[in-house]
């Protein structure tokens, strides 16, 4: 999973916070890179690879996310979980950190509301409660290692989104293969109020993750 290609611009004793900003920064680069081609076919194979996992397959109720141009596609995956009848909550971005859920109406109404943000549904907020209901969070991210640790865009909103999910509820990052870092060779900072994660899917494949 390291590899030459990978990037780990990390080198002596960076404060976590710094090295997360350095890292952001240097992934954001590589994802830029790659033509929107490969970022099609990637988020077909991703759309293969999620339909494999137990607990996706068993959901009645799936959180996920759509995603913003450089990340993993995830229009195919969505399509995929809607037409087998799942229901599928997005991610509505509200002031500052709040969190909130909406359903998936289909690729049609996805509209980017703001210039950054991931597209959302038109649909109403349903609160940051309503991920009770989730069987399975399929999460976006910029790097996982080996041990669980997820790099996020910053802002912390998955962190303290997670905490409104059913304990046991299973969260899986969705990456490309180069962003699996291997946790003993170049683990990714983590900080007190980070929450680890349960597994990783890429293009390639899925696989749960050890956590201390």
């Amino acid at each position: 999973m390291s590899g030459p290609v990978q990037p780990y611009p990390l080198h002596g004793s960076i404060e976590p916070e710094d090295a997360k900003e350095i890292l952001r920064k240097a992934i954001r680069t590589a994802r830029s890179t790659r033509s929107e081609r490969r970022r099609d076919e990637a988020a077909v194979a991703i759309a293969d690879v999620i339909e494999t996992i137990p607990e996706v397959l068993s959901a009645r109720c799936v959180a996920t996310y759509a995603a913003r141009p450089t990340e993993p596609g995830t229009t195919a995956m969505l399509d995929r979980l809607a037409a087998r009848g799942v229901r599928v909550l997005l991610p509505v971005l509200g002031a500052g950190l709040q969190r909130d859920w909406a359903e998936y109406a289909g690729s049609h109404d996805l509209r980017e509301r703001a210039p950054g943000r991931p597209p959302e549904p038109s649909g109403p907020a349903l609160g940051a409660a309503a991920l009770v209901d989730a069987d399975v969070v399929i999460a976006p991210a910029l790097a996982v290692d080996t041990r669980g640790v997820r790099l996020g865009q910053g802002g912390g909103w998955y962190d303290r989104a997670l905490e409104h999910m059913r304990p046991g509820t299973k969260v899986i990052a969705v990456v490309f293969p180069d962003e699996v870092y291997d946790a003993d060779e170049r683990p990714l900072p983590l900080e007190k109020h980070d929450r680890t994660i349960d597994g990783v899917a890429t293009p390639q494949g899925w696989r749960w993750l050890v956590q201390d």
